[in-house]
């Protein structure tokens, strides 16, 4: 008899966009000439830059030729691609990274949450509150959450990022064997010092403890003694996992590419207390499971490296910022305080209520459209979050609307 992984059975149904999409259909049917605008979703919003483009048509055009044709490419990534991203994104900020501890794949997504196959399903799990859904929903897939009470998970460490901590978390005293941590942070915006990422990296050390980082929307740091990596703290090398991504930076949420850094010395520990290297095990899951980036999509990312691609990528991020100081001098004028919005392009605003009741006011008031920060955990549930993925024409519209509604 076929019998299905229980733990699946523990997920609990998540009705925030469905519960999003329905409200904005009633309030479209009730209002057809009211044209909506949507700050609420996490997805690009501006084309991929020229000179990816002309490198993605070159790409193609040689997959066209018999002589240029490639067929499955290294699994870990063209060596093209990773040379360029240890140099640029790591070598030239003075951070030891090799090409070959660097994995090239179609999402920092499909890799924070893939990654904790290669570990003991008996561990204890930390992740921020509020989260990142993923973080949560793949550990409990492999059954490492317990049961589900009020709210939570009965095994999973919640670390609670509120604005008395700056929307840092701390590390729990009691101790957990897998970190999540995320910053710039999604959904908060919120980022962490160099002093502050150094006590996780410390407590990781001292706990034999791993920590899964992501980075992926490091570029719109503007703070340049923020750090982008994790790597950037001493000692990170042995108990760090990076997670990068080109999605929102460059455009590629639809195109799919994005890389996972693990250091050859980053380690975990088998059954007897002996170190056991992660970079030879992600390798072969990553060998077993996954068979590449397409080829066009990889020599589109590698243009991004060009003095033009440069240019071109932060433009588009400098774009999306003033995106966000537009969202944020709303806000401010308004009287709500948050947080994000100086090196995210996410605002978390303190709703100073039940965050469905300010996103129905918004809605219905304004015709905006925001995420309710309820879904994200128990610690989000007074905030909305608001998204500086559009148009500027747009935004300022929707922030001229919500200024009327709200003020």
């Amino acid at each position: 008899m076929i019998k299905i992984n229980e733990h699946y059975k523990k997920l609990q149904a998540s009705y925030l966009f469905s519960d999003i999409a329905s409200r904005i259909a009633d309030f479209q049917a009730a209002n057809p000439e009211t044209e909506i605008i949507r700050l609420g979703i996490g997805d690009a919003t501006r084309a991929l830059p020229p000179a990816c483009i002309e490198a993605m048509h070159k790409a193609v055009d040689e997959m066209g030729r018999d002589d240029t044709f490639r067929g499955y490419g290294p699994e870990q990534g063209y060596e093209f691609l990773r040379e360029k991203i240890a140099q640029h994104d790591y070598a030239a900020r003075g951070t030891d990274i090799s090409a070959d501890e660097i994995f090239i794949s179609d999402g920092a997504k499909c890799d924070t949450g893939n990654f904790q196959e290669i570990l003991a399903t008996n561990i204890r799990v930390a992740v921020p509150d509020p989260v990142y859904p993923v973080y949560v929903d793949t550990n409990v897939m492999a059954g490492r959450a317990g049961g589900f009470s009020g709210g939570k998970y009965e095994n999973i460490i919640y670390m609670p990022s509120t604005k008395e901590n700056n929307y840092v978390p701390q590390p729990p005293e009691t101790g957990a064997d897998l970190i999540y941590l995320c910053f710039p942070n999604n959904p908060t915006g919120a980022t962490i010092t160099k002093e502050e990422l150094k006590r996780w990296v410390d407590y990781a050390r001292d706990n034999k403890a791993l920590i899964l980082y992501d980075a992926a929307y490091e570029a719109f740091i503007r703070d340049k003694t923020i750090p982008r990596s994790i790597y950037e703290v001493e000692g990170a090398r042995e108990v760090a996992v990076e997670f990068r991504s080109f999605s929102k930076t460059a455009g590629f949420t639809g195109t799919r590419c994005a890389f996972t850094v693990v250091p050859k010395d980053c380690r975990a520990f088998d059954e007897t207390g002996g170190a056991a290297m992660l970079h030879s095990l992600w390798n072969r899951r990553h060998s077993t499971k996954f068979n590449g980036v397409a080829y066009p999509v990889q020599r589109a990312a590698e243009a991004i490296y060009t003095p033009e691609g440069q240019e071109q990528v932060k433009s588009i991020i400098a774009g999306y910022m003033e995106n966000a100081d537009i969202i944020r001098k709303q806000m401010e004028e308004l009287g709500f305080s948050y947080a994000g919005g100086r090196h995210s392009p996410y605002i978390w605003v303190d709703a100073q209520t039940d965050s469905w009741e300010l996103f129905d006011a918004v809605l219905k008031k304004a015709g905006v459209v925001c995420t309710p920060g309820a879904g994200f955990g128990p610690c989000g549930r007074r905030y909305i979050r608001l998204s500086a993925f559009n148009s500027r024409e747009n935004v300022e519209r929707a922030m001229q609307r919500i200024h009327k509604a709200l003020q």
